[in-house]
């Protein structure tokens, strides 16, 4: 049913129980006017021929029939058109309209009331179509100088022509009430389909609408109906947010069939050489000594680096599919405390040092956890890995295990607070013209185990976090690098922390058409 013709139906409908709602409440105000001027007619009546009662229950008591008779046509006349009953001790006089002889009027009506008829008689002097059920009544009491001169005088006003009065009134609210159902329906119904024209339009226009096949979206004019706008504000933000959901459906779908074409890729190096050497143990059982020993090394290097690049691989689709509600307000200088004293348990290599030089509290920044924890984690593992530090002074040419310095620290920069995370080693360093190379998917020193992956994880959790990365040289001016990460601080206003993720994120999209022959120099 369409909404205009639901509207038409429920006016229709209300505003004729409004209307007989209304007639009723005139009803009774008609009724209690009616009555109000009966009344005030009836006490006119009572003040006037009260005297005229009064005389004529006085010669009534003295005995004179033909002063009676004076008397009582003078009260009569008096009466005008109100009936008229005195009852005194001699007897009862009465004139004038008036209800029948056996209605049981009530002891006393000082105030008039309303008494019904329950005789079926038409009462003299009233034409049968005029029949009377009602009577309005008035009580006077008579009292006399003399003794015995005392009686009550009762005053009738008939209720026929209130009761006419509102019956009346009573058709007159019935012939609107069936009058006004159609024409308010009518009516409703032409307001309501000139006020859901601009609905109409609407749905015109979106039914069309097709996002699984069609890239337009919906055209909106405003149109000053409140309502109508914010629907169509309302749908618009549904088709963006589908827009969005689908384009991060296709991007997990790209990031899954990349993360399979880049494991096939990248695996099949390391299993290959796993099935070399498992078919020279097979071919040749009689292998032993510094041979057997050497193969199964093999094995196990091939091995390591199979697990690194499946945690890589792993960790990079992780952060392309992360959601923006997974970052959260994080104190950095906890974080690197944290994976600073993971690194020291890890690596117990004798003369390896991992230092955490400085990481001062309160460092608050927007973070996803599991993401700055595996970038830390990556950057120490890269500095122990690659840095191959020489003595000093009587040992100088001497290598021993590699030293590496973590701190964090707030600086002001003209974009506004941030937080500086550094990672020192004292390793060779990396050519300048080498350093944004290596942030590059599979780029590998030619005597690295790992997986090429460690550094293009660090750079997709920098971009992730809106912060910055680079290489630089130690700024003591020792041998070594530097890997420097500015992250943007937590905002502390009122204004969303959230600064959004990036809309592309495809650091797994692709990796296949890296080749493991470039390589990291000097990492």
């Amino acid at each position: 049913m369409k909404l205009s013709t639901r509207i038409a139906l429920a006016i229709g409908l209300t505003v004729p129980l409004l209307v007989l709602a209304s007639g009723w409440l005139l009803l009774a105000l008609v009724a209690r006017d009616i009555h109000a001027e009966q009344d005030a007619h009836l006490r006119e009546r009572a003040a006037v021929v009260k005297k005229d009662a009064r005389r004529l229950l006085r010669v009534t008591v003295s005995d004179r029939p033909r002063a009676e008779q004076v008397r009582e046509r003078r009260l009569y006349a008096a009466a005008l058109d109100v009936g008229i009953r005195v009852v005194g001790p001699q007897g009862t006089f009465s004139g004038g309209p008036q209800p029948d002889a056996r209605t049981r009027l009530p002891d006393s009506a000082p105030r008039p009331v309303t008494v019904r008829e329950r005789g079926k008689g038409t009462p003299e002097g009233m034409p049968r179509k005029r029949r009377v059920d009602s009577w309005r009544v008035l009580s006077v009491p008579v009292q006399g100088k003399r003794p015995g001169v005392e009686g009550t005088l009762w005053l009738f006003s008939p209720d026929t022509t209130g009761r006419d009065q509102l019956a009346f009134v009573r058709r007159r609210v019935a012939f609107v009430a069936i009058a006004a159902a159609p024409v308010s329906a009518l009516l409703a119904w032409a307001a309501a389909s000139r006020a859901s024209r601009p609905l109409r339009r609407l749905q015109q226009r979106t039914s069309g609408l097709d996002p699984r096949s069609d890239t337009s979206r919906l055209e909106h004019t405003p149109t000053s109906i409140t309502e109508v706008d914010d629907l169509a504000e309302t749908l618009r933000t549904v088709l963006a947010r589908y827009d969005e959901q689908a384009a991060r459906t296709a991007q997990a779908l790209a990031t899954a069939r990349s993360f399979s074409s880049a494991a096939a890729h990248e695996l099949r190096t390391p299993l290959m050489s796993m099935q070399t050497n498992l078919e020279i143990l097979s071919a040749h059982p009689e292998l032993a000594g510094e041979d057997r020993d050497e193969v199964l090394e093999d094995l196990r290097r091939e091995h390591s680096r199979l697990l690194g690049l499946l945690v890589m691989l792993r960790e990079l689709g992780q952060g392309d599919l992360v959601e923006a509600d997974a970052f959260g307000p994080l104190d950095l200088g906890e974080v690197v405390e944290a994976a600073v004293a993971d690194a020291r348990r890890r690596d117990r290599t004798a003369g390896t040092g991992v230092r955490l030089a400085a990481a001062e509290p309160g460092l608050t920044v927007h973070g996803w956890e599991p993401g700055l924890r595996s970038m830390l984690d990556n950057l120490i593992g890269n500095a122990l890995a690659h840095g191959r530090g020489r003595g000093q002074g009587a040992g100088q040419g001497q290598l021993h295990g590699p030293s590496v310095d973590v701190a964090v620290r707030p600086y002001d920069s003209p974009a506004g607070p941030i937080a500086v995370l550094t990672v020192d080693d004292d390793g060779p360093g990396i050519p300048p013209e080498q350093r944004a190379a290596v942030f590059q998917r599979f780029r590998r020193g030619p005597d690295s185990s790992g997986s090429g992956l460690g550094l293009t994880l660090v750079a997709q959790q920098a971009a992730l976090h809106r912060a910055t990365v680079e290489i630089r040289d130690r700024p003591d001016g020792g041998h070594g690098t530097r890997v420097e990460v500015r992250i943007p601080l937590a905002r502390r206003e009122a204004a969303p922390a959230d600064p959004g993720l990036p809309a592309q994120r495809d650091w797994l999209i692709g990796t296949a058409s890296g080749s493991q022959g470039i390589h990291k120099e000097g990492l």
